[in-house]
């Protein structure tokens, strides 16, 4: 399956970070929405198109890992991205048995968050990620 905007979901509960992704990966192509936890995430990929998941691991209510498993149970395939301001081997491995994507440490870098969202779009919906990767 092809698309031709794809739509990230970054959830983080800080308010500031998930605006300052949300603003750097909007003018490269991508629609990007935002919630503050995981709940508000699982709200939003129930009534709205979402191809990529992006998700800090420590938040109220649900931790990262939380809403991967749950996301996990609606959709199997869309992608998701945990970042972590403490990443271990611990915390990687768990990531890895829920089917994340990929683990970030924080702080992250915008050209690996891009390369590695261009990445899991690439992988999952043969996406050409020619402008938005590039840039």
């Amino acid at each position: 399956m092809r698309i031709e905007v794809p739509s990230l979901l970054i959830t983080d509960d800080d308010r500031d970070f998930r605006e300052t992704l949300r603003d750097a990966l909007t003018p490269r192509g991508f629609r990007a929405l935002v919630a503050g936890d995981g709940q508000e995430a699982l709200d939003i990929i129930q009534r709205e198109c979402v191809h990529l998941l992006l998700l800090d691991m420590h938040m109220p209510r649900l931790t990262g890992l939380e809403t991967i498993r749950r996301v996990k149970q609606i959709d199997v395939t869309l992608p998701c991205i945990l970042m972590s301001a403490a990443v271990d081997d611990r915390l990687a491995e768990e990531a890895r048995q829920a089917q994340a994507y990929w683990v970030l440490s924080k702080p992250v870098r915008f050209h690996e968050v891009t390369r590695i969202v261009c990445s899991a779009l690439h992988a999952t919906y043969d996406w050409p990620a020619a402008d938005a990767c590039r840039r």
